[in-house]
């Protein structure tokens, strides 16, 4: 089994880092026969790169919706080549009569043309959604003025539109197969969070009696992207123009999606009745989005986690559990960032290394 996890920056505190985690963990391939786990990490570095403007309130919420989409995209599409056959054998014989300069070099061609690959395949993804789920609700609901309906009921009709193509999607895909699968490690993914979150060790037994629902899932994410543009682009309900309002809900995309992630960052730092209220929908979105794991799955999960961060160091701040640390002989990888009393302090402390990719 082989998963893929991108690794944050060091110096975020714990509750930083462990969102990040349920931001960016990534991806489950397919269960070898002979249920090795594999990990692959990488340090985490954000497409638009490290400028301050990139972390403003709103901004920061347009580009961790790109980001998180690239992000996304790649662990999938290595999954689909890890998961896919092995090279087959004339592969393996063209590649052994090279020299090791023509392999690298075969190596950087091709990993271009999978970063090639991955931003068009975010682009086109991208360019769907605006058209699918902004662009055409509009349209079909602009037929109501063939009735004689005013621009209000129109905008009132493409709300309804809008949110049962997105349900409807949902629903359809929670029905495949190979979907479904994939979901079932989103609840593993959710449960060890939930289950770090709570105060429990990370274990199997653990983690698989957490809730698989979570309320910074970008399922609650993309249930309030839809929410927040039914509100603002009553906004265009004066506008004359059926293309300037057509145009203007295209302009309001990425203030719509700035405008979502500060809602559900606020949502996730907050126990008040009014925000578990404004969670409750995108959470129950995930009824179709996440399935309970197996225990493979959920191992999976917690060695992906024990990857990129301290969750034993976390408990001790957070909840004073002191959680020891097994020995590296008895195979636990986890145990590589035992601490000594005069050890590293990054490692205790949960932060994630700044270096340090492996596989």
């Amino acid at each position: 089994m082989k998963l893929f996890i991108s690794q944050p920056m060091a110096g975020k505190t714990d509750k930083e880092i462990l969102d990040e985690r349920e931001r960016v963990l990534c991806n489950v391939k397919e269960l070898f026969p002979d249920k090795e786990i594999e990990v692959k990490v990488e340090d985490y570095k954000c497409i638009f790169g490290k400028a301050r403007i990139w972390r403003k309130p709103i901004i920061r919420g347009m580009v961790s919706f790109i980001d998180s989409l690239v992000t996304g995209t790649k662990c999938l599409m290595y999954s689909a080549e890890i998961a896919g056959d092995e090279e087959d054998e004339e592969e393996t014989r063209k590649n052994a009569a090279l020299s090791p300069e023509e392999l690298k070099a075969k190596k950087k061609k091709e990993d271009k043309a999978f970063k090639a690959l991955l931003y068009v395949t975010v682009a086109i993804s991208i360019v769907i959604s605006i058209a699918a789920y902004m662009l055409l609700p509009y349209a079909l609901a602009s037929l109501c003025r063939k009735v004689g309906a005013s621009e209000v009921v129109v905008t009132i009709v493409e709300a309804f539109v809008k949110l049962g193509l997105f349900m409807g999607y949902m629903i359809l895909i929670s029905r495949m197969k190979d979907i479904q699968r994939t979901f079932m490690y989103h609840g593993a993914e959710h449960k060890c969070i939930n289950c770090v979150e709570n105060g429990k060790p990370l274990t199997v037994e653990n983690v698989l009696e957490s809730s698989r629902f979570h309320r910074r899932c970008g399922t609650s994410f993309l249930f309030l992207v839809m929410i927040v543009s039914i509100f603002l682009h009553f906004i265009f309900v004066l506008v004359p123009s059926y293309w300037f309002r057509l145009f203007g809900r295209l302009l309001m995309v990425p203030v719509v999606s700035g405008i979502s992630f500060e809602i559900i960052q606020w949502a996730g730092r907050t126990d008040s009745k009014f925000a578990l209220m404004m969670s409750k929908p995108g959470m129950a979105m995930q009824k179709f989005t996440t399935k309970e794991p197996t225990a493979d799955m959920a191992e999976v999960a917690i060695k992906a986690v024990e990857a990129v961060f301290d969750w034993r160091a976390y408990l001790k701040t957070e909840f004073n559990l002191d959680i020891p640390y097994e020995n590296k002989e008895n195979g636990d990888p986890s145990a590589a960032s035992a601490q000594s009393e005069s050890g590293d302090s990054e490692e205790r402390t949960g932060n994630v290394p700044e270096t340090g990719a492996a596989q």
